[in-house]
């Protein structure tokens, strides 16, 4: 069994460097949500030279699109969804800061290319787990195009938040190793 890793987000380089694929790793601190409509509207931000929603310097963006809070709660259901959907704007808000990014399922080379050359790692979330993920967030608050409804980019505060390292700063890939791993027998 692997030790538990417990971080703070947002993390820093020497932090990442020291994630190995395979780490199980519990995130507290803050992160931020964004799916497929905040990344491509965050890529025509960064193209025209506007500013971000948030400073990415550390920073973990969690590939989700939360449910409705119900009451007495900050955040409704927020499981992952599939990563390959932001893999055509990831490389350029890796290359712009942002380190760390959590969903699910394989990233393009492209996205793993980027990650190795700035330093960025990538967490796998347990799909299906939605509501155990909710119970994880402390706080939610939309902080950014808020017209995208569930898509928006919230701020969250998070304790303990169950997470892989799928991929580390150094390329090694879980999904091809496991892949491989499984080949062999």
């Amino acid at each position: 069994m692997a030790e538990r890793i417990n971080l703070t987000a947002p993390l820093t380089d020497d932090v990442i460097k020291t994630l190995k694929a395979g780490d199980m790793v519990f995130i507290s601190g803050t992160i931020y949500t964004g799916r497929d409509s905040a990344h491509k509207k965050m890529v025509e931000l960064l193209e025209k030279g506007e500013p971000m929603p948030f400073d990415f310097t550390g920073q973990v963006i969690y590939y989700a699109g939360p449910c409705p809070a119900k009451p007495g709660r900050p955040i409704g259901s927020v499981g992952p969804t599939t990563s390959l959907r932001m893999d055509a704007y990831s490389p350029k808000l890796i290359r712009k800061g942002l380190k760390s990014m959590i969903g699910k399922g394989f990233r393009n080379k492209e996205v793993m290319d980027a990650m190795v050359e700035c330093g960025g790692v990538y967490f796998a979330a347990i799909g299906g787990a939605a509501a155990l993920m909710a119970k994880c967030v402390q706080t939610a608050e939309v902080i950014a195009f808020e017209e995208f409804g569930t898509e928006a980019v919230r701020k969250l505060t998070v304790k303990d938040l169950p997470v892989v390292v799928a991929i580390d700063s150094k390329g090694n890939d879980m999904y091809k190793i496991g892949m491989e791993k499984f080949a062999k027998n």
